[in-house]
């Protein structure tokens, strides 16, 4: 009886207003702060020149991630009030947030202009940000969560999950179409015009936002006197709610994150830095990949109403862990085949004093990076190569070697500066693309030999994978807390799973990169937590599908 009720509920009109003004407004929300993922390269060099141009570029990725390290703080911050104020005044407040800062960073003066004060107020504008992200989330999905009939948490919350792909898709679709309007310019000044669009959508989202009335469940609550006074000690104070805090992060959003993050910004990355595929063509077909793949979030939110929340984002991390190298070993293939022969026929090796070889991250730029061995490998890093390690015997100056074509002595730069050391880098650049070249490999991806149509197979079937893990986890979380505590139990292992097991992705990944050679090493990070979460999930979450929201209350 009681599934036959859930299966012929008609959402009303009410439920249909809930959904739409937060899922809109989220989804304004995100357009924001993926704003800075996506133009990222452009960014490094906007407010990074002070510095060399890898260290621009990790230096872009870690201001990128601040925003995500500070999403917790929000997350108990907003939270907090949330739970004692009410839901929707809450997440107004951090939607203006969101789009005052992010206009800021358009308005924002380069290093060129004001020096080192760019990059500092870049970093408190993302760390904004990422506070009234922290708070944003955690309200729409409670608000929407307590609006559903029994049944559809999963499909209702499931339009909450979509916000996320489709503020990234609107961010690749804007930026696309100012690149077209501003031409050569968009790296000048064009790149500034989708982040003061953000005023116009903050209007639009704090208009719909005001007509909302607050959630019932809350109301409830409020009503009868029973609001928590402290919720975050409640949350976190007391051992019956803090383990499911920490069972949530470590056995369902940890992996989740990865998952999302490799499907979404990792895969961006990858075809753009070590595919050497245009930006606006990568951000074109990760844009199609997602507009396929995003009815999917709510395919897997509905089915978790009927199979279960926890079979399914477990299932989903487990299936990524086992194909992620596969796919993105097919994604090289398929989108530059040139660089996929080359690196089979003709694999590049350094062969160096592993004493020479040094992490090279110049947080001050002060460092020189000067041996044979880091000039070797930093040249190769520049130009995309995918490269394995050999050790020499000591003392010996590194070579590349092309396997099948011979090798390329590097030099020792400690002894040259200035127009000397320029001459003998240009020297060097210029021999190994000669080789580089007779092996196959290219500078950049032929857009005339990619084929299209599997590489949007590709990035399809890793959206598909974040949809499963993404999708009915809204649902979850909800219904693993209390309503007094909820909002701010739900928001913290959310936002660290995502603030930094995936935030820091992109980052992290690069730095395993950089320092193997291996293209597809950075790979093993998200393989190795999205098992461990299957693991931990599997032994300490229960189901919640059939959970009334005020069980435990």
């Amino acid at each position: 009886m009681e599934q036959t009720i859930r299966d012929h509920h008609v959402i009303t009109k009410e439920e249909k207003s809930v959904i739409f003004a937060s899922s809109l407004g989220t989804v304004f929300e995100w357009y924001d702060f993926y704003l800075y993922g996506s133009l990222a390269a452009i960014i490094s060099k906007q407010f990074f020149s002070g510095v060399n141009e890898t260290t621009a570029f990790i230096f872009a990725l870690m201001a990128f991630a601040a925003g995500f390290a500070v999403r917790p703080f929000g997350a108990i911050f907003f939270g907090r009030i949330g739970d004692m104020v009410g839901r929707k005044y809450t997440f107004l407040v951090t939607i203006i947030l969101m789009g005052l800062s992010t206009a800021v960073v358009g308005m924002l003066p380069n290093y060129q202009s004001i020096g080192l004060t760019a990059p500092v107020i870049l970093v408190c504008m993302r760390l904004l940000q990422g506070l009234a992200l922290g708070g944003e989330y955690g309200g729409a999905a409670t608000y929407v969560a307590e609006h559903s009939p029994m049944g559809k948490r999963g499909l209702y919350t499931a339009w909450i999950q979509t916000t996320a792909t489709a503020g990234l898709f609107l961010s690749l679709i804007v930026i696309l179409i100012c690149r077209k309007l501003t031409g050569t310019e968009f790296e000048v000044w064009g790149w500034r015009i989708p982040f003061l669009l953000s005023l116009v959508l903050l209007a639009i989202s704090v208009y719909i936002r005001t007509q909302l009335n607050e959630s019932p469940v809350f109301k409830k609550m409020k009503e009868e006197g029973k609001l928590a006074k402290a919720p975050i000690n409640e949350a976190f104070g007391q051992w019956k709610n803090l383990k499911i805090v920490i069972f949530a992060l470590f056995g369902a959003t940890a992996g989740q994150a990865v998952v999302w993050y490799t499907g979404q910004f990792y895969a961006l990355f990858f075809m753009t830095k070590m595919l050497m595929v245009e930006d606006e063509t990568a951000n074109l077909l990760i844009a199609v990949g997602l507009l396929i793949g995003t009815p999917f979030f709510l395919i897997f939110g509905s089915l978790s109403d009927r199979i279960g929340r926890k079979k399914i984002i477990l299932t989903g991390c487990i299936i990524a862990a086992l194909t992620y190298i596969p796919l993105f070993k097919a994604l090289t293939r398929y989108a530059n085949p040139a660089i996929f022969e080359a690196q089979k026929n003709h694999p590049v090796k350094v062969v160096a004093d592993q004493k020479e070889c040094h992490f090279q991250f110049d947080p001050i730029g002060k460092a020189k990076f000067v041996s044979s061995c880091d000039i070797a490998k930093s040249t190769l890093a520049k130009k995309g190569i995918s490269y394995s390690n050999e050790a020499a015997s000591e003392g010996s100056p590194a070579q590349i070697q092309i396997i099948g074509l011979g090798s390329v002595p590097s030099y020792d730069g400690s002894a040259l500066a200035g127009d000397e050391a320029k001459a003998k880098q240009k020297e060097f650049e210029a021999n190994l693309g000669t080789h580089l070249k007779e092996a196959g490999y290219p500078t950049k991806a032929d857009p005339n030999n990619m084929n299209t149509p599997m590489v949007i197979l590709i990035l399809t079937i890793l959206v598909i994978y974040v949809t499963m893990v993404y999708g009915p986890i809204a649902a979850y979380l909800v219904e693993m807390f209390p309503t007094r505590i909820r909002y701010t139990s739900m928001s913290l292992p959310y936002h660290i799973g995502n603030g930094w097991f995936g935030g820091f992705l992109p980052t992290v990944a690069f730095a395993m990169v950089a320092a193997t050679g291996d293209i597809y090493y950075g790979l093993w990070y998200p393989i190795v937590v999205a098992i461990g979460t299957a693991i931990i999930g599997f032994f300490t979450l229960p189901e919640t599908k059939d959970w009334d929201l005020d069980h435990h209350d």
